[in-house]
């Protein structure tokens, strides 16, 4: 008899583990508090440890149809736009790691992930209140009334997880100094400025701004980092003023401030920083994704790294009888790889917002080096990970240096 799992939290990475948990066989369910499911307009990089499972799970022709494969990632310099590193993508990352590079919007990714998922096990307006481990089952009570009785839950409930705090209690995040302009730009808008099809990213001092185009190059999508001093909320959906992200560039590559001038709207969020939890399971709950280690954006890897999160939970319950047991395995797997991807993500603000000096002309010879990200070598830890088969190897999927 297979294991009954219930999931909590319809995002990229709930419904991305509890379609893997049923292709394995699993009786799983999803519970999302939110009365429709939609993202929020935005982009993510779909790098080739997330193509890998999205492959894995049969979506690589819908990948394919709505992703954009930028041809490199472009690192330039804030006032000019010269080239820091360029590290080519398209073709170079499969011949390098098997699988392709994606710039993809979120809404796309989680369509088609419900597309791929019964309807009748996709429970929405489901808000989670209270559960409790009674050693043989899992009892959760939501909001609505309704009360299951599950063999496993899983926290995939993002940052503000319902799940977390109430196996830990309540985080304690730190603002960052710093606040992201976001938005969407409608190709017709930008087509006379001949946009490269890459990844693009200016750094310069206390800021630094991502371009790249998603939903088959009919969108470009941008955010700008600005570092300011206070900030209290933590929504993804405040409108910001493109007149002050117009202001924050006002000196920068004109190239790049031509893109900005064609932004009609923008949304605004304080990034908080929280640090990684010393474990994510107890008994038969354990935590994936945001829910168990939420990370700045600066590594581009928080929707993949959710991702290998639920293939390595398939594999962990798929081989091992007891469930606390296999959460212990899959928690001794993820945590050090995901506890080090959050350390480099805080690490890159740093790095990328360097006023011009001597640390940024180290860090732009190390670039020039080939020595640091995003190079080809200095991000293989990153795509060449399988997360299926480290269950079976017990790789740590850490770089070499550790």
């Amino acid at each position: 008899m297979h294991p009954q799992v219930a999931v909590v939290g319809g995002g990229i990475g709930g419904l991305g583990a509890a379609l893997s948990l049923l292709r394995a066989g699993l009786d799983v369910h999803v519970y999302e508090q939110a009365h429709a499911l939609r993202e929020v307009g935005a982009g993510i990089q779909v790098s080739p440890n997330a193509s890998r499972v999205l492959h894995g799970l049969g979506l690589a022709d819908k990948l394919a149809e709505l992703g954009v494969r930028p041809g490199a990632h472009h690192q330039r310099r804030w006032d000019d736009g010269r080239t820091l590193l360029k590290t080519p993508l398209g073709d170079a990352v499969i011949k390098a790691f098997g699988f392709p590079h994606y710039q993809s919007h979120r809404a796309d990714v989680l369509s088609m992930l419900i597309a791929a998922f019964p309807a009748e096990r996709l429970h929405i307006g489901h808000r989670l209140v209270a559960f409790t481990d009674r050693g043989d089952c899992v009892n959760a009570e939501f909001e609505n009334g309704k009360r299951i009785t599950t063999d496993a839950l899983i926290g995939a409930d993002g940052i503000h997880s319902t799940v977390r705090e109430l196996l830990f209690g309540p985080a304690n995040p730190h603002f960052t100094g710093c606040v992201a302009y976001r938005g969407l730009i409608p190709v017709e808008r930008i087509k006379h400025l001949n946009v490269e099809v890459n990844a693009q990213i200016w750094m310069g001092p206390g800021k630094h701004v991502v371009v790249y185009y998603v939903a088959a190059k009919r969108l470009l999508n941008f955010v700008g980092i600005v570092e300011q001093n206070t900030w209290t909320g933590e929504s993804w959906t405040d409108r910001g003023d493109v007149k002050d992200l117009r202001t924050a560039l006002a000196d920068w590559d004109p190239n790049l401030r031509a893109i900005i001038e064609t932004i009609d709207e923008t949304f605004i969020w304080g990034l908080f920083d929280r640090m990684p939890l010393p474990r994510w399971s107890v008994g038969r709950v354990t935590l994936l994704g945001d829910a168990a280690h939420p990370m700045l954006p600066f590594m581009a890897q928080g929707a993949a790294q959710a991702l290998e999160d639920g293939v390595s939970l398939t594999m962990c319950l798929s081989k091992i009888g007891d469930i606390a047991a296999a959460f212990a395995r899959y928690e001794k797997l993820r945590l050090p790889r995901t506890s080090r991807m959050q350390a480099m993500s805080a690490a890159n603000k740093t790095r990328f917002h360097l006023s011009d000096g001597p640390a940024q002309q180290e860090r732009d010879a190390k670039m020039a080096a080939g020595t640091t990200d995003w190079s080809i070598k200095a991000i293989a830890w990153v795509f060449n990970y399988d997360a299926a088969a480290a269950v079976e190897t017990g790789d740590l999927g850490l770089p070499a240096d550790m």
